[in-house]
């Protein structure tokens, strides 16, 4: 039976690492019942007090108290929808985005008790995969690519408004990254595209999985290669995770082998000119990666998580737990939320 509070020492990892290694944090895992049943996929967590998470069956989830108490809802009129993609600005305005067709991107300014609908597309081919905000006004969204380009769009007018009178408007960008056959993107963790400084960043999956970088203007487009497992559908990136000083974590491998450790996680120190293989790697397919500080990350997915201190050099288990899709840091703060199948969620507290 699973107790509320569960601690992690991982000191006592050392006896199965070399002594080099020094994974000297403790982790408590708070985890919270919602009594959904959601997958939740989509995760924002905006300071230590503030996180919102959706998924699955049109459920949307907030706290506002760092994780010791939550609120839950189904968006009414979009029950079936499953929001993969996420992004909260507060306790009040959060933007949301289902997976799959008709595809809808919604936005609520009352703390998730009415939605309104800013962008509907009809399109069967359509299939968004992450949501990007740079601040208020400046949005990307993108998805699985149609005619041979990813789909690609920017916010370019928004503001407060009244929900039911509101004027957002998304346009898609003139120059999207053409793609290769087979080469698309996955929705599992909503973080398949990340900003640093001036950079965007978007990883792709499939017969083919690679790196693209941009300027904020998403008009010039570098490309890539990486040495991930590749060449089916079910393969590939499904998650990126990036530091200063050119570095990166890129993590996934197989959905349909969870348990497979061969080709699944990377690292790099000069945005993809090399890539290295971490010497201890996680323990099979992970969907997400996320920096937590300077040299520190988690990679989490169905059959576990682990813990660097070094860029992704080596992975040491922290959890057992199975069925975590995403885990995110707040961007201002301290909190770490994780989320997955069947309504999971839990908090992490050092």
């Amino acid at each position: 039976m699973r107790n509320n509070l569960i601690k992690i020492n991982v000191i006592l990892l050392l006896l199965l690492f070399p002594c080099s290694l020094i994974f000297g944090k403790e982790y408590g895992f708070k985890y919270i019942d919602t009594k959904t049943g959601a997958s939740f996929r989509g995760l924002s967590v905006v300071n230590n007090h503030v996180a919102w998470v959706s998924g699955s069956k049109g459920w949307v989830g907030k706290t506002t108290d760092g994780g010791a108490t939550w609120d839950f809802s189904q968006v009414k009129g979009y029950e079936q929808c499953d929001f993969r993609c996420l992004y909260a600005f507060d306790s009040k305005t959060a933007v949301i985005a289902n997976s799959g067709a008709p595809a809808y991107i919604l936005f609520t300014t009352d703390g998730g008790h009415t939605w309104s609908k800013t962008y509907e597309n009809t399109d069967t081919r359509i299939f968004f995969d992450g949501l990007l905000f740079l601040n208020k006004k400046d949005g990307i969204i993108f998805g699985d690519p149609i005619e041979g380009h990813l789909f690609l769009m920017k916010l370019v007018f928004a503001q407060r408004h009244n929900p039911n009178h509101g004027i957002i408007f998304w346009r898609p960008v003139n120059s999207p990254p053409a793609t290769d056959s087979g080469e698309a993107s996955f929705a599992a963790s909503g973080t398949t595209i990340r900003s640093y400084g001036k950079k965007i960043l978007i990883a792709t999956g499939g017969k083919v999985s690679r790196l693209f970088f941009s300027d904020r203007d998403l008009e010039n487009w570098k490309v890539v290669n990486t040495p991930i497992i590749q060449g089916t559908e079910t393969t590939g990136i499904f998650s990126v995770a990036h530091r200063a000083k050119h570095k990166a974590i890129i993590v996934g491998g197989d959905y349909k082998q969870e348990t497979l450790c061969f080709q699944h996680v990377y690292f790099t120190e000069n945005d993809g000119l090399k890539w290295n293989y971490s010497e201890r790697q996680t323990r099979g397919y992970r969907e997400c990666v996320e920096y937590l500080g300077r040299e520190t990350a988690i990679a989490t997915g169905p059959t576990g998580s682990e813990i660097t201190h070094d860029d992704g050099k080596n992975w040491a288990p922290l959890s057992d737990e199975k069925g975590y899709h995403v885990i995110r840091k707040s961007r201002k703060g301290h909190l770490i939320v994780m989320a997955g199948s069947k309504g999971m969620i839990a908090v992490l507290n050092r």
